[in-house]
């Protein structure tokens, strides 16, 4: 019997490989890893006037495909709002999908957002003047850029985690928040509840004072469980 060339095996070792690769691959995909839940906060809209407040954990139910759901830092709260023109609202969320409340979304608001790195949201911070990012495009597919990037997905597991950063966010009245997203997860796994911790500055001022330690900021830097 012929033995088998040199190719022959090079061939067979390189199938094999693959062979294991794809293996490896799909056990991957099938072994979902393990994520942060949070359960929706119950809507309780409250004007804060100028006080500062925060860090805050916040939870949007932001599970229906088919409709926006609108957020107030003013009111701390999800809100009901009547129009996407209207300024009683600063962010919009659906599913992963977020706008702010300025640009071609609505271009009477002066919502706007910056990506202030990866920081922690209980430090000294100060908004920029410049490098803000406003709403792009109109109808049913608004977007705004900094916000496209807020989560990272995985293409192996299918599981979205939110990104090492801070948003400085301009709301609709020009007022300033700075927020970390610290989760997507619905108690059970399911998609779609956006979670943050968020701090606003009621009296409109660019400077965020150094937060005292709690339950919020944990959340935020990973150090409670989820």
């Amino acid at each position: 019997m012929q033995k088998p060339g040199l190719s022959t095996l090079v061939l067979t070792s390189i199938g094999l490989l693959f062979a294991a690769l794809v293996v490896v691959l799909i056990v991957s995909s099938l072994v979902r890893p393990s994520v942060r839940e949070f359960a929706p906060t119950a809507p309780n809209p409250e004007a804060v006037g100028e006080r500062s407040v925060g860090p805050r954990l916040y939870t949007v139910d932001a599970t229906a495909h088919d409709r926006w759901v609108y957020f107030d830092f003013s009111r701390g709260s999800v809100v009901d709002v009547d129009s996407r023109r209207s300024l009683d609202w600063d962010l919009a969320f659906q599913r992963h999908r977020m706008i702010s409340n300025g640009g071609d979304t609505n271009p009477a608001g002066r919502g706007a957002v910056a990506d202030l790195g990866p920081i922690r949201i209980d430090s000294a911070l100060t908004v920029p003047e410049d490098d803000w990012t406003t709403d792009e495009g109109r109808g049913d597919t608004p977007r705004n850029p900094v916000l496209e990037d807020w989560y990272d997905y995985s293409w192996t597991s299918h599981i979205l985690r939110p990104a090492d950063r801070v948003l400085a966010i301009r709301t609709a009245d020009g007022r300033y928040a700075a927020l970390r997203f610290v989760g997507y997860y619905c108690p059970g796994g399911r998609p779609g509840c956006v979670s943050f911790v968020y701090r606003y500055q009621g009296d409109g001022s660019k400077t965020f004072a150094p937060a005292a330690a709690s339950a919020a900021d944990s959340a935020a830097n990973g150090t409670a469980a989820g």
